[in-house]
């Protein structure tokens, strides 16, 4: 379902969150505003600017025990978990086993493709690929191309690639959870980078069923754009099937849509 109208006759939300991403447009905003209190600080707004980056860079310090690891978890057995070759390879176990046996590797690389369904008008593909290794660490890519057919002239589509680098911060025989950072790239009339930060969690509550969650959020210019995902998997043997929910906020537009894919570990 979507939730916004079309801002213009004949202009589809792709098209136009596109044009609301796009610097260019961006740019003329700030220019058609040049008085506006939201584009001029005064030069106490900017001392205490700086007085809050410093304190946010304490901050950022600080949090080492939540981000990396405590004090408290290193004695935890999941502190030297091993990879998994699958999920419920032998037994009840997730992604990470505390002890390393037949089921267990250095390494694992999962494949997953999903179909996004919208309304009749927008759908898409996401592709994606993740790569774990060294008990800790993850490289994910993904690719996401969204379709909306406007008329029956005009069509508009729109393609994102995004890459995470990700540290498995918790690392159970039947939960884990993650937090990445990377870049995204949005294509089509954007072609921009932005900075993204993703977070996300899966839970093996059942014997051959898990529930995943995954948020990411990518800054292109002076938008946003949010991906949120709630899924059920139910494993079978080295491979997946996937279904559920996903969320979409693109150039200040939502999309709500259904999802469904397959996925194989390898």
């Amino acid at each position: 379902m979507l939730f916004f109208a079309l801002t213009a006759s004949g202009q589809g939300l792709l098209e136009t969150a596109q044009q609301r991403l796009s610097k260019e447009n961006n740019a003329d905003i700030f220019r058609t505003n040049p008085n506006s209190s939201d584009n001029l600080l005064s030069q106490n707004d900017r001392n205490l600017g700086r007085i809050t980056k410093v304190f946010v860079e304490i901050g950022l310090y600080a949090t080492y025990y939540g981000l990396i690891e405590s004090p408290m978890e290193r004695k935890h057995k999941g502190r030297k978990a091993f990879i998994t070759k699958h999920p419920y390879f032998i037994s009840n176990k997730g992604n990470y086993s505390y002890n390393w046996g037949a089921d267990t590797n250095l390494y694992r690389i999962t494949v997953t493709n999903r179909f996004l369904k919208d309304t009749d008008q927008l759908y898409g593909n996401t592709a994606h690929i993740d790569f774990r290794f060294l008990k800790r660490m993850s490289l994910e890519a993904n690719y996401l191309q969204l379709w909306e057919h406007e008329s029956f002239y005009s069509n508009s589509s729109l393609a994102t690639y995004t890459i995470l680098a990700k540290y498995n911060r918790i690392r159970t025989e039947k939960f884990n959870a993650y937090w990445g950072v990377g870049a995204t790239y949005i294509a089509g009339e954007v072609e921009e980078f932005g900075f993204t930060y993703g977070i996300g969690a899966e839970y093996f509550f059942v014997n051959p069923l898990s529930i995943e969650i995954n948020y990411n959020q990518s800054f292109i210019n002076s938008f946003s754009s949010n991906r949120l995902n709630s899924l059920l998997n139910y494993h079978i043997n080295q491979y997946k099937i996937i279904g559920g929910y996903e969320y979409l906020r693109i150039g200040g537009f939502n999309f709500s849509t259904i999802s469904v894919g397959l996925g194989l570990f390898i």
